[in-house]
């Protein structure tokens, strides 16, 4: 019997935004990352009309796995919003997801330094984000980050089994 090697994906050199045509890709990697919070909520954690919505209010930025040279699946996805008022601009980074088999890879935090590189170059002061209060691993994550947490809010996306909120976390650029 011949044991079969797992794939190990190369992954594009550079973060690039999502055109019109991946927003399909970054619903089903969105979709697939999200699965770990079957614990307290049913059903998918988005759908092509909230990603393509939010692709109209901001950018999704994605990072490819590539396939014998050519774009394969996404490897990893983060939506950008820029917001402005007056002369004060802050970023807000949402729907973070990195593929099940390629977590723990530091992707999460390529995309997130690169959210943060964007925002201090169109003049943003801070970058907020907001965490299910069930999901303590994310809190940790993000603290390590330099993020911290500065409020809640109620948690309006999908219908919850359990008891949840949002903590809202922000960072000074």
């Amino acid at each position: 019997m011949q044991l079969e090697m797992a794939r190990d994906p190369e992954l594009a050199p550079s973060v690039r935004r999502a055109g019109s045509a991946d927003l399909p890709a970054v619903c089903r990697l969105v979709n697939r990352a999200y699965t770990v919070e079957s614990f307290f909520v049913d059903g998918d954690r988005t759908g092509l009309a909230e990603v393509e919505r939010l692709a109209r209010e901001g950018h999704f930025l994605v990072l490819d796995e590539v396939d014998h040279g050519r774009r394969g699946e996404l490897a990893a996805s983060v939506h950008l919003r820029v917001d402005r008022v007056g002369a004060r601009a802050w970023g807000r980074l949402s729907m973070l997801a990195v593929a099940p088999e390629l977590q723990r890879r530091g992707l999460g935090h390529r995309l997130v330094a690169v959210v943060e590189a964007t925002c201090v170059a169109l003049g943003c002061e801070t970058v907020e984000l907001d965490i299910v209060n069930l999901r303590d691993e994310l809190g940790s994550w993000y603290r390590g980050l330099g993020y911290r947490e500065v409020g809640t809010a109620p948690y309006d996306h999908r219908s919850p089994r359990r008891a949840c909120h949002f903590v809202r976390m922000e960072k000074s650029l």
